[in-house]
């Protein structure tokens, strides 16, 4: 007998915002309050060209949807900051129009960002309970205002019907790396558009059903399929799908060889991984845990803890499948096998804290084998070598992606799942979303060989594609688009002059000079001279002295009117200290200067 699930149809609330009035809004084109406007648009706030940031908005008869909206991965160029997410200027001086955002899934560079850009809309979230919840108990966390009745829209995660007029989307599940990915069907009069949010055909991972390849084939060979929006991150992968079954099987091998403590380190809300990990500790004679927190306080932010939880809560892991580090820990060290964070060798990640000696209750050991069940996420490179070198140095044994085979189970398609995807889906128009530009190429170029698309939309973030059934896609306008960073409560662009200054302080270091003068500009003391980055190491003064000695001759050979304006004093301190820098450090040693004035 076949089971037929009832999908649940959702309607929207409007919400407006009543206590202040819209900023006027100006400068748009004519089809943005064109009501008889035929065409459905599309473009990325972030999200491609790159992996991380994504934020796609779709236009339709002046009303916009938003879908995803995530962190993305520090550029280590930018010197500072926590985290950056997508500059939402443009969406905010629309946001009376904005329907709504539908999440595809819970990874942060889908949902990450909502806690910053959530509250400058204030409009329905709709997603499946596991993104949901961490959203909630994230919102929670930062003491955010918000009604979590009203406010988060959960739907079946087996599938739904979300009424965001004058959009219809409809939500069917797909295999990732987290639970209760989905993908979207968008419908409006001007076409259907598959939204596919992150995806893989990962057709034996045990804690879910597999993809819905019947809703995925009727929409695929319908003649009115608009446009394909694709996940592009790892198109170039040549080899077939590891799954986690034969992830789980790898991990039950090496921990029955391992002479003392298994360590495995993942991504925390794989709650696949985590499933797989139990598995094969049970398999192996082990016990499974998790390496909890350290400190017992509550954290504003949802963690491996909570994700073991919420993996409970919604039945996807039993409550004996994995225990707590502090339950199992007088074991003998053969028995135990834990899960822990610190994959991408995050700064607070237990496995980096562990590396360092940080954590008190727990040291690692030579016995020890650690298995890293991830990939390294592009820009983590130097922090995940360091864990490598860190762990070889204390003797202890490592499993990696690069000397193991089916050690990890990618949540993204590569090469042989593109093709099959492109076997079953045939759309009128291909836009690969979410890779680097190689990746993207490669997506739509198998969507045109094999999937019969007309048209590939290679496009920038900021470009809106102008879609319609029939007729050829085309760019209608191009907006400005940007990053912002988050650094504590303060968001700066990510060209801010704030970065570009630690950057040239970080290359060249900095002098500081203090002038004692008189109103008419005359010194009237040795000037005070200081560095970071430039003479610390200068034990006996000499290039201090030096510095001062050249300030005061190039300041004393001011003429009267030169020296009454500040701007000839600082030139003359930053030609004269350069004299001295650049013939000790180099010819092309650049440093920023900060002058400050004492008046006499």
């Amino acid at each position: 007998m076949v089971k037929v699930r009832e999908k649940k149809t959702i309607q929207t609330e409007e919400k407006t915002d009543t206590s202040k009035k819209p900023n006027k809004i100006i400068g748009m084109n004519k089809h943005e309050n064109d009501k008889n406007d035929e065409n459905l648009y599309f473009m990325a706030l972030g999200g491609l060209e790159h992996v991380g940031q994504n934020m796609y908005v779709y236009k339709y008869k002046g009303k916009y949807l938003v879908v995803d909206c995530g962190m993305g991965f520090l550029e280590e160029e930018i010197g500072a900051g926590d985290v950056q997410y997508c500059d939402t200027t443009w969406l905010e001086k629309r946001k009376k129009d904005v329907v709504g955002f539908v999440i595809t899934h819970g990874h942060e560079d889908h949902i990450g960002a909502l806690k910053y850009v959530w509250p400058k809309f204030r409009k329905p979230i709709y997603c499946t309970r596991f993104p949901g919840e961490i959203l909630i108990q994230t919102f929670k966390g930062i003491e955010l205002d918000f009604n979590p009745e009203k406010d988060i829209i959960i739907f079946d995660h087996h599938g739904a019907t979300l009424n965001l007029d004058p959009f219809e989307i409809e939500t069917f599940h797909v295999s990732h790396s987290v639970p209760e990915a989905q993908m979207l069907i968008i419908k409006t009069p001007a076409g259907k558009v598959l939204h596919t949010g992150d995806w893989t055909f990962n057709d034996d991972n045990p804690i879910e059903e597999p993809t819905d390849f019947a809703r995925l084939r009727e929409i695929g060979s319908d003649p009115k399929l608009l446009a394909c929006v694709s996940d592009s991150t790892s198109a170039s992968r040549q080899v077939s799908q590891t799954t986690e079954v034969q992830v789980r099987e790898t991990l039950t091998e090496i921990m029955k060889k391992a002479p003392g403590r298994v360590l495995v380190t993942g991504y925390s809300r794989s709650i696949a991984r985590m499933k797989m990990f139990a598995e094969a500790a049970r398999a192996a004679g082990r016990v499974a845990a998790i390496k909890e927190r350290s400190n017992p306080n509550p954290v504003p932010y949802v963690g491996l803890p909570e994700f073991r939880e919420m993996g409970i809560e919604f039945g996807y892991l039993n409550k004996d499948d994995v225990y707590l580090h502090s339950e199992i820990k007088d074991l003998p060290a053969e028995k135990q096998a834990i899960f822990l964070t610190g994959s991408q060798g995050e700064q607070y990640a237990m496995l980096t804290r562990l590396c360092r000696g940080h954590v008190k209750e727990m040291k690692l050991q030579p016995t020890d084998t650690v298995l890293f069940s991830a990939i390294v996420i592009p820009g983590r490179e130097q922090d995940v070598s360091y864990l490598y070198n860190k762990l070889a140095r204390m003797g202890i044994k490592t499993h990696t992606i690069f000397d193991t085979d089916h050690l990890h189970a990618s949540g993204h398609a590569g090469r042989p799942e593109f093709e099959r995807f492109y076997d079953i889906v045939h759309p009128q128009v291909s836009i690969p979303m979410h890779g680097d530009y190689i990746n993207e190429m490669l997506n739509g170029k198998m969507a045109m060989e094999r999937g019969g698309a007309k048209y590939m939309m290679v496009v920038h973030n900021g470009e809106m594609i102008a879609l319609k059934d029939g007729d050829a896609p085309y760019i209608s306008e191009t907006i400005e688009t940007g990053f912002v960073v988050m650094e504590g409560e303060t968001e700066r662009s990510a060209d801010d002059k704030v970065y570009k200054n630690r950057k040239k302080i970080a290359m060249n270091g900095a002098v500081f000079v203090t002038l004692p003068v008189d109103k008419r500009g005359f010194l009237k003391g040795v000037p005070e001279v200081s560095s970071a980055g430039i003479f610390e190491t200068d034990t006996t003064g000499f290039m201090k002295r030096q510095i001062q000695i050249e300030i005061t001759k190039a300041i004393d050979d001011l003429t009267k009117a030169e020296r009454k304006d500040r701007d000839n004093l600082v030139h003359a301190v930053q030609i004269a200290s350069n004299k001295v820098i650049r013939a000790s450090l180099g010819a092309d040693k650049k440093p920023q200067y900060s002058v400050h004035f004492v008046q006499k």
